[in-house]
């Protein structure tokens, strides 16, 4: 993410910790205690769309039940530290974890994370927003849709390359799940990171690349240098109207995202977490976040606890099943 891009992303969700939905309330079950400090845990740097998205979140707690609410960024062994100190938190409501994707498939990804069950060593209490995955390619190139680039990959496949932004991440997940539908093999390259890899798409020297709508819409709108080929959703996205779906671009079914969410250590109990999460609903639905969350290129989203726990089984199950496809081992 840019720094342009960070300081907006972190300026809007500062401009929502205004209490225009949300009014003080006073929880039944005795939490939370004045005079006690909630705790969200960000296990990535400062600016990212996961802090952004928990700081709003414990702003909102702040408001709503009056008790103060601080945010720390506990980076570290690629999100793990931070999740760990989640993990061996009392669960009591008063340490919350930010995270995104990356929680869920990180055994798939980290060795040092084999001992970490995603879905049984955490309680999920909801997602926040999504960023629909959008596929780009180079603009100095001649092809101009999904078929045309497909077809120039089969037909030279030395001359194309898929960046990865980082190995285990969405777009990677997405890239495989590509080059399986499309029945091409081009080399993927690993990079640290969206920008160096948009750069040289920029630049010409890689040919594709697919990461989320907040990293990339930007320069594919503007069209002079990327080239957007499709979005990842099932239906047009309201974050790009303009930019076909990877359905309508010739691929049915392809649809990938990245997305944020917040998480308990186990064994909070059940009251808590209901309260937790109905703010979680409340705040995400809320019109003015809608609005400025989509003005930063990302989708908010308002679903209950079942919904999302079922919808990280599948994206655990599927993020599983394309590695094992490409014999990914974990670092």
């Amino acid at each position: 993410m840019t720094l342009r891009r960070r300081t907006f992303l972190m300026t809007s969700m500062a401009a929502l910790a205004a209490p225009s939905l949300i009014t003080n309330a006073g929880a039944q079950s005795g939490w939370p205690q004045r005079g006690r400090t909630l705790k969200m845990i960000v296990p990535w740097p400062a600016g990212a769309a996961n802090d952004a998205l928990g700081r709003l979140i414990a702003d909102r707690l702040q408001q709503k039940f009056g008790v103060a609410a601080v945010t720390e960024n506990r980076v570290g062994g690629a999100g793990l530290l931070g999740t760990r100190a989640v993990v061996q938190a009392d669960p009591d409501g008063y340490t919350l974890l930010a995270s995104a994707f990356n929680t869920a498939v990180m055994p798939l990804v980290l060795k040092a994370a084999s001992d970490f069950n995603p879905e049984t060593d955490l309680e999920v209490l909801g997602r926040t927003a999504v960023a629909p995955l959008v596929c780009v390619m180079s603009a100095s190139l001649p092809q101009k849709t999904l078929a045309e680039v497909i077809a120039a990959a089969k037909a030279e496949p030395s001359k194309w390359n898929f960046a990865i932004s980082s190995l285990g991440s969405a777009g990677h997940l997405a890239t495989i799940d590509f080059l399986r539908r499309a029945g091409v093999n081009i080399q993927m390259v690993p990079y640290r990171g969206t920008q160096p890899a948009l750069q040289d798409i920029m630049g010409g020297n890689v040919q594709l690349l697919i990461d989320p709508s907040f990293a990339l819409l930007p320069a594919a709108l503007d069209g002079t240098r990327v080239r957007a080929l499709g979005i990842a959703t099932k239906e047009r996205s309201v974050l790009a109207p303009s930019v076909p779906t990877m359905a309508e671009a010739g691929m049915p079914g392809f649809e990938f995202q990245s997305w944020y969410g917040i998480w308990a250590p186990k064994n909070l109990p059940a009251d808590i977490a209901d309260q937790i999460s109905a703010l979680i609903q409340e705040t995400m639905s809320d019109p003015e976040v809608v609005q400025r969350l989509r003005a930063t290129l990302i989708e908010p989203i308002s679903e209950s606890r079942e919904a999302t726990k079922a919808f990280i089984r599948s994206d655990i199950a599927r993020a599983t099943e394309l590695l094992r496809l490409v014999n990914f081992q974990p670092s």
